[in-house]
């Protein structure tokens, strides 16, 4: 399957399909910085000293273009490790969007420049720029592990990673799983109930409605 073929898969399914589908999600925290941010792309996974982000600083200015940055930094959430002037930089540089577990700043900014920002928090305070850190090696953001060759889809439902080694099988159960709850629309449409359908067993729950 080809780099288009598989961003187009992606994209129709999105991260609420792709995470039920053998896609990995990441811990509800990770939220849109801004209202209608989405974004995806082949994922490039930073890791940084806590409380610094000079390794966010050498992965915008060495990722492909069209990637996602996925950044963990660490048991220091609470700062503003990206802002308006990295969101400059990356676009200037075609990175595709951030996925954070942490803080960032300019949220108006960000929006404004319709930059998709996924984030745990919003923090003011800014981050140090002289630690260690690593740009493509193997990340764990948001409860998941990322690695170069996974792809990442984030859009309102929240974020998933679909793992490189594994993208096609996802894809496919993704798609099955997108056409049978297409049928389920329609049944549901024509008067059946999510009890029948799902196989349910209503017994343990008590029932007065008279």
């Amino acid at each position: 399957m080809d780099r288009a073929t598989i961003a187009q898969s992606i994209n129709e399914l999105g991260a609420a399909t792709l995470g039920e589908a053998g896609g990995r999600a990441m811990r509800d925290r990770i939220r849109p910085a801004w209202l209608g941010a989405r974004v995806l792309g082949p994922a490039v996974p930073v890791r940084c000293t806590p409380g610094d982000n000079l390794a966010i600083h050498v992965a915008v200015a060495t990722a492909p273009a069209a990637s996602v940055l996925v950044v963990d930094v660490g048991d220091i959430p609470e700062l503003g490790y990206w802002g308006e002037v990295l969101t400059t930089a990356a676009q200037s540089r075609g990175i595709a969007g951030l996925i954070i577990d942490g803080g960032v700043r300019d949220v108006d900014a960000l929006e404004r420049l319709k930059f998709p920002v996924f984030s745990a928090t919003i923090a003011l305070r800014g981050a140090t720029k002289l630690r260690a850190g690593s740009v493509g090696e193997p990340a764990l953001v948001g409860g998941v592990e990322v690695a170069l060759g996974d792809w990442v889809i984030a859009d309102a439902d929240g974020v998933t990673i679909v793992p490189g080694a594994t993208i096609e099988d996802v894809i496919a159960e993704g798609r099955s799983r997108a056409q049978k709850e297409t049928r389920m629309f329609e049944q549901l449409q024509a008067g059946a109930t999510t009890i029948e359908l799902l196989e349910l067993d209503p017994s343990p729950v008590s029932v007065s409605l008279n």
